[in-house]
């Protein structure tokens, strides 16, 4: 054991040393081996993206998992990897080259993606090195991204298969479309947000009876410009006239009929419904009823087109304004209130979505759905914490198609070849796609120019939703080689993410595993909450209340960091993160770092043998030990990680250094005996391990310093070997034995008392074993211990631990007249209280009439204060003798 250790812990000198250390030795790689695999695939963050507070809380918890899986001897193996992010970063590229006066428009394909790449390649391994600081022990030399070769293929040989299955189909239909990034959206791409909008009633006139009006409300005038039709319920007697007759849209002047459907909600607005068939899923579907024409009068950037009339080209907001004004000013507008509006927001870009009628290609969910609805409810996949079942069952068995297709270059481009006649082929390459399309076209004389490959690309959660498989490698064709791997570490065995990718991601995948393995793809699903400000605020740049995580490694350390962040974190509960989280942490690290440096100052007598007080010590501390792992295990099993972290807290400060140190520390300047020292640094090196997969920084340092070790050793090569039966009764006696040392300390504290001062202590029955008494002795300074009767005597103490009750001579300590003071003043409360609760009780109506657990509760107090007024005046009596 070195006893050079520096007198304060100092992270920047450890953290990198230490990390460099595990790379060097490739201590974080895996191969399959004989031993018990546990895989975790890292959900891949944005490429080009950087760390912030979500990142480190989801990977704190995937590096305290995969290191315990290390430390419990499993062959551990962390995969990390990148996202593409076809929307997020083809902005930031679109960005970049608008700052250098380039438009994309301006690009050749194969120009913006040199540009894309560059970027990526820039930008796209900040994210990681990030995460190095953190202490993430993932096998980087497994690094994946979306968009490489091998991830790539993957993608493209799965939506050839499934087309071929008849899963994948190419139509026009009704999307979510992101006007700023001028692509289409899945539903689940599409955020609600609340806003204070208006809701605008505009009079219709009726062709049929001039100077007649109906009143439709609505929150969107400028889309009357593409009105079709207006529909009121059949029901509904208000509008029974107006049925086959037409109205005229206000301000356009042209006409259109009067539809009767159920569909309407007659006691919104007026009860009449504009219906536009190119701008709400709901109108679109009551145009296909009644065969309703489309008329879109949005261009893709949320400008106005040609049937804009003259608002062509204005923004569609702009518009809004504009025709409010000038719907009032034609005597068209009956009013404006106030109406709070939910509007479907792009998840990326956050401007509000447009539906739009667009050819778009789409990928069949029911079939896909059933297995992974299944795995689900047999706890097959295990969701933690369960209350995400439910909403987990309510997305599947109400899945639609999944929009796949995105107007976008950066991505996997769709491998759908046009023929010059029309039609389309399907194939994973060019070369297979020109044997396809001469077979399709019966024309040999085709050749690869005359094909033209579909512009989009493939969403994003596309390529993601194959991760846990695609890591190891080919999809639909594996080598011999990443087939033995798949067989190994698939299914992995724990996901962490957060909840709002539950069915982006997590049910994709889930799908994805049965339809190419016939196996789920990971058996545990851990949802971390979101982590938010002491205000409850969700951390976002714009607030400027997230600080940097990296600032925060920088100030306390990444094992403060970790450790302050996973006290607060639950599964699937939101954390309120405040920086003295961190600085709990900070302190902890401290803690530990000075008890090690109490232990290597002690001095060893070979020759000197243990105390009773140090033998009973280690005696406990063993058997506590053993009891905290077997609690530990359970928190583990339940993916209670800060139930886990805050035991292991406690264990060591309040077990460790505030009672098992200070029962074998010898006095100053003393030396300790060999056999304790032993035990104690060996307890360390376990304590270390426990601690080991929170903070894997000093836990490191201080177990290569217990003991010399050899060069490439570390603490993760050693799995936890621990003992997991204990003395049930023995622990139980020490506990009593603690809470009566700190009953005997509050003693002295109250009256005074020297803690040097010996005292007597004589209890009414034999509750404590011999080790118990020599802690009590030795913690609580007692210089007699006794059982057995004692004659009551007033200048006595007394203290009730459980049934027994124990004694402490007080003669020469106590000042009984200002004891006597304190005692009448406890009288008084009590009498006075008891007062109050006896008035209460004589009350009859009060106990006829009040809950029987509240009449039930106010016995209770009356009986309590009863007793404890006997009890003081028995005090009181035998101090006035």
């Amino acid at each position: 054991m070195n006893k050079d250790i520096a007198s304060k812990y100092d992270p920047s000198l450890v953290e990198d040393k230490w990390y460099k250390y595990w790379m060097e030795n490739k201590i974080f790689s895996s191969k399959p081996d004989a031993r018990e695999p546990y895989t975790i695939v890292m959900p891949p963050p944005n490429v080009t993206g950087v760390l912030h507070m979500g990142h480190m809380l989801n990977n704190s918890i995937q590096d305290i998992l995969i290191r315990r899986a290390r430390m419990m001897g499993k062959n551990a193996l962390w995969v990390p990897g990148t996202d593409h992010a076809s929307i997020a970063t083809e902005a930031k590229v679109v960005n970049k080259l608008a700052e250098e006066g380039i438009k994309k428009s301006e690009l050749t394909r194969e120009q913006f993606l040199d540009h894309a790449w560059e970027w990526t390649h820039k930008h796209g391994g900040i994210i990681m090195e990030q995460l190095k600081k953190l202490g993430a022990s993932c096998d980087w030399d497994r690094t994946a991204f979306t968009m490489d070769e091998n991830r790539s293929q993957s993608v493209i040989d799965v939506f050839v298969d499934l087309y071929n299955k008849g899963y994948i189909y190419r139509g026009v239909r009704m999307v979510n479309w992101d006007p700023k990034a001028l692509t289409a959206l899945s539903d689940e791409e599409v955020i609600y947000k609340e806003e204070q909008s208006k809701l605008y009633y505009l009079k219709y006139e009726v062709v049929e009876e001039p100077g007649k009006y109906i009143i439709v409300a609505t929150t969107r005038p400028e889309t009357i410009l593409g009105d079709t039709a207006v529909c009121v319920h059949p029901e509904d007697e208000r509008y029974s006239y107006l049925k086959d007759k037409h109205v005229r849209i206000p301000l356009v002047n042209r006409e259109i009929p009067i539809i009767m459907d159920e569909y309407v909600e007659r006691e919104f607005g007026t009860g009449c419904l504009k219906v536009t068939p190119a701008h709400d899923v709901n109108d679109y579907m009551l145009g296909e009823k009644y065969a309703l024409p489309s008329i879109d009068i949005f261009n893709d950037n949320g400008t106005l087109n040609e049937h804009g009339l003259q608002y062509k080209g204005m923004d569609r907001f702009d518009v809004r304004k504009q025709i409010a004004k000038d719907l009032a000013m034609a005597g068209l507008m009956e009013k404006e209130e106030a109406y709070v509006n939910k509007v479907g927001c792009s998840e990326r870009t956050q401007v509000p979505i447009e539906p739009k009628l667009s050819m778009q290609w789409f990928l069949d969910m029911k079939r896909l759905a059933q297995p992974a609805i299944e795995a689900v409810k047999q706890d097959d996949v295990l969701l933690v914490p369960a209350k995400f079942k439910n909403t987990y069952f309510h997305w599947m068995e109400n899945i639609k198609d999944w929009c796949i297709s995105r107007q976008l270059w950066w991505g996997h481009r769709i491998p759908a070849y046009f023929l010059p006649q029309g039609g389309f082929v399907v194939a994973s390459s060019k070369e297979e796609a020109l044997v396809l399309a001469r077979e399709k076209s019966q024309d040999n004389t085709l050749t690869l120019e005359d094909l033209r490959q579909e512009e989009d690309c493939l969403d994003t959660w596309f390529s993601s939703w194959l991760w846990p498989i695609s890591v190891f490698g080919s999809v639909i064709n594996p080598t011999e080689k990443e087939r033995k791997e798949l067989e190994y570490y698939y299914p992995t065995s724990d996901l962490v993410t957060g909840p709002d990718i539950l069915f982006f991601w997590v049910a994709r995948m889930i799908m994805a595993g049965y339809e190419y393995t016939g196996k789920r793809p990971f058996g545990h699903v851990y949802l971390t909450g979101i982590v938010r400000d002491a205000q409850g605020r969700k951390m976002s740049k714009s607030l400027g209340n997230s600080p940097d995580p990296l600032d925060l490694i920088a100030k306390y350390g990444a094992d403060g960091v970790r450790m302050g962040l996973m006290t607060a974190a639950s599964a699937g509960n939101d954390i309120l993160f405040d920086e003295s989280l961190c600085e709990q942490g900070r302190n902890f690290n401290n803690k530990i770092w000075n008890a090690f440096r109490l232990v290597c100052g002690w001095d060893v007598a070979v020759a000197q043998k243990p105390t009773d007080a140090s033998i009973a010590a280690v005696n406990w501390f063993r058997n506590r030990l053993s009891e905290v792992s077997v609690e530990l295990a359970d928190h583990f099993d339940k993916y209670r990680l800060s139930d886990a972290m805050l035991l292991l807290y406690k264990l060591f400060w309040d077990d460790f250094s505030a009672c098992y140190l200070e029962l074998v520390k010898p006095a100053y300047g003393s030396p300790i005996d060999a056999e304790t020292k032993q035990a104690t640094l060996d307890f360390f090196s376990i304590l270390m391990q426990l601690l080991h997969p929170f903070m894997p920084f000093i836990t490191e340092e201080l177990w290569q310093l217990v003991e010399e070790r050899k060069e490439g050793d570390s603490i993760m090569k050693h799995p936890l070997k621990i003992d997991f039966t204990f003395d049930a009764t023995l622990l139980k006696e020490v506990e009593m034995a603690r809470e009566l040392i700190s009953q005997i300390r509050n003693l002295r504290v109250k009256n005074n008392i020297s803690p040097k001062e010996a005292l007597s202590l004589y209890a009414t029955q034999a509750v404590l074993s011999t080790e118990a008494v020599s802690i009590v002795c030795r913690l609580a300074n007692i210089e007699k211990y006794e059982v057995g009767d004692r004659e009551a005597n007033p200048n006595d103490a007394s203290i009730m631990i459980g049934t027994a009750t124990f004694a402490i001579p007080m003669g020469g300590f106590i000042d009984t007249e200002e004891e006597l003071k304190k005692l009448h003043e406890e009288v008084a409360y009590y009498e006075k209280f008891l007062l109050s609760v006896n008035k209460k009780l004589e009350n009859e109506k009060f106990v006829a009439n009040a809950p029987e657990q509240v009449v039930a509760f106010e016995r209770k107090k009356q009986s309590d204060a009863t007793e404890k007024l006997e009890t003081l005046r028995e005090r009181i009596a035998m101090l006035g003798k």
